[in-house]
């Protein structure tokens, strides 16, 4: 699936830092901006596995599920 989030980067001394302003608790560092990118992206991609197992959990044994393509 492909999605785009917004990355706010700052510059803190020696290191890139970045939040997702979409998505509460992502974030991401690296000593370049290509690396604090990299590690936003990864923490992005763990926290919407983590919410979507979080969600199947909650599932009713009679409710079904499909998948809904976006954009």
């Amino acid at each position: 699936m492909y999605n785009e989030f917004t990355a706010i980067i700052e510059k803190d001394d020696d290191w890139f830092v970045a939040y997702c302003a979409e998505l509460p608790g992502a974030n991401g560092q690296g000593k370049t901006k290509e690396e604090c990118l990299k590690s936003l992206s990864e923490a992005i991609v763990l926290i919407l596995e983590d919410r979507r197992q979080d969600s199947f959990r909650a599932i009713p044994s009679n409710a079904f599920s499909e998948m809904v393509a976006i954009g």
